[in-house]
């Protein structure tokens, strides 16, 4: 009896330090965390899309992670988000205690890189991406009193351009005409100056340009209208989409426009951000275990019920991937033939001049 009560004891003893050491980690991650801040920084100002997705996120987010820091939003615009993400990538600490919300098309860019790029997608700690645009679709949209009325007519030799609006400063919005243009022969002119999104529904609403491409769920929160059918406004095609949305039956994608197999490849390279539609990220070198916390608090508050909810008041799509997704996705872009990714550097550069 002695013999067994000494093996039962020494059981218990490496039950209690495999315990222990499992718990350790999580214990580690909550004793950092709590009573702290992290900081979400967000590279547009307040009151668009990637503002509304990244406040809402920062009112569940600390309820996941371990510790329960507050969660602070600090908009930091600048390059269509490219400032927050070199600052990201560069200067923010790199303990957990920063991460950071930017436009869908910076991990493209920073495959395909530019004189401004700072940073390497693939290093960065990535928490994964709010939607994948499973219930979104990028629509291009015109007025119906436009003198291109159909696609066909966009693509009328010597016919009149179809006039877009797009921002002052470089953003995916800018990219997709000039990659229409290039792979289905659209001609598609593209007027930047605009601020931001709200002013470019305006300048169409005032005819000042013929139309914009522009998500569904933002039509569906910021403009409604558009959605109407006595509105004035009607979609030519949609991208982002390897098939047509359930509300646009109709509507052809771009890969369907598309007449050959390269410009259907130049299509589906450009439209991989998309899937990375809401990304959010902290900087490289973040400590494992706080990095996982992160990782799995992010997964944690997109089941969340009442995240669920003010998601569905809003408007907003909810489809969220995780860090692995983001990566193979990034990895489906530096793996692209290098002629490939030349042609689409050289197009979004054109976008990012408006010429």
């Amino acid at each position: 009896m002695n013999h067994r009560h000494s093996i039962m004891c020494v059981l218990a003893v490496v039950s209690l330090v495999v315990l222990g050491a499992n718990h350790a980690p999580a214990d580690a991650v909550a004793d950092y965390y709590r009573g702290r801040q992290v900081n979400l920084i967000v590279g547009y100002g307040p009151g668009g899309g990637y503002d509304v997705y990244a406040r809402l996120i920062a009112r569940y987010l600390g309820k996941y992670i371990p510790g329960n820091p507050a969660v602070v939003v600090q908009n930091m615009p600048g390059a269509g988000s490219l400032r927050a993400v070199n600052y990201l990538y560069n200067v923010a600490p790199r303990d957990g205690s920063v991460i950071a919300a930017f436009a869908r098309d910076m991990p493209l860019i920073g495959v395909l890189g530019n004189a401004n790029v700072r940073f390497d997608p693939r290093k960065l700690t990535w928490l994964g991406s709010s939607s994948s645009y499973g219930n979104d679709a990028y629509l291009l949209f015109a007025r119906t009193d436009a003198q291109v009325k159909s696609i066909a007519d966009a693509r009328r030799p010597a016919g009149p351009p179809l006039v877009l609006g797009g921002t002052s400063e470089g953003t995916s919005g800018n990219d997709v005409p000039p990659v229409l243009r290039d792979a289905l022969g659209l001609n598609l002119k593209l007027v930047v100056g605009y601020p931001d999104s709200n002013a470019i529904f305006l300048a169409v609403d005032r005819k000042e340009v013929d139309g914009r491409g522009v998500g569904l769920s933002s039509v569906q929160s910021s403009h409604p209208q558009w959605l109407r059918l006595d509105s004035g406004m009607h979609v030519l095609l949609q991208f982002a989409r390897a098939t047509r949305h359930d509300a646009f039956p109709d509507v052809p994608t771009a890969r369907e426009l598309a007449t050959t197999d390269a410009a259907r490849s130049l299509i589906e390279l450009a439209e991989i951000p998309y899937t990375l539609s809401r990304p959010f990220a902290a900087p490289p070198d973040v400590p494992s275990e706080r990095a996982q916390a992160l990782q799995a608090a992010f997964l944690a508050l997109h089941r969340d019920a009442r995240y669920l909810d003010e998601a569905s008041k809003l408007k907003i799509d909810v489809s969220p991937v995780g860090s692995a997704d983001v990566l193979r996705a990034i990895g489906r872009i530096a793996n692209a033939p290098a002629e490939l990714r030349d042609r689409l550097k050289r197009l979004l550069a054109e976008g990012r001049g408006g010429r």
